[in-house]
């Protein structure tokens, strides 16, 4: 009597795979790979763009009113275009003293929230 997973093995034919599957399977993950990369990319260059328009405004001096000068950002920024997912992080790096020490002392979640941000250093 024949072994049963014997033959169920012995009638199994093998699978070859050709070097044209094989490339074909290899241009399909690079072409994932680099959808994936231009996608990063992509985004990369939208958060430089509208980064950089906020950067010109001016670094909050110690003479500044806090209330004004966030007012100032708050109308640089839209007419700059800059996305709202941006601000709280640019209004973070441009103000100084105990607007700046607080808004390093948020928690990073903390720090993505404009309003947040706004409330803590006011």
């Amino acid at each position: 009597m024949e072994d049963p997973n014997l033959a169920t093995y012995a009638s199994m034919q093998a699978t070859a795979i050709g070097p044209a599957d094989v490339l074909g399977q290899n241009l399909q993950a690079l072409t994932q790979i680099l959808n994936l990369q231009q996608q990063m990319l992509d985004r990369q260059q939208d958060w430089l763009q509208h980064s950089l328009a906020s950067f010109k405004m001016p670094k909050m001096t110690k003479d500044d009113d806090l209330e004004a000068y966030i007012e100032a950002f708050k109308w640089h920024a839209l007419m700059t275009r800059l996305d709202k997912r941006y601000w709280a992080s640019q209004l973070g790096t441009l103000v100084v003293g105990k607007a700046q020490a607080t808004y390093r002392a948020l928690s990073r979640d903390d720090t993505q929230d404009y309003e947040h941000v706004k409330e803590a250093i006011l």
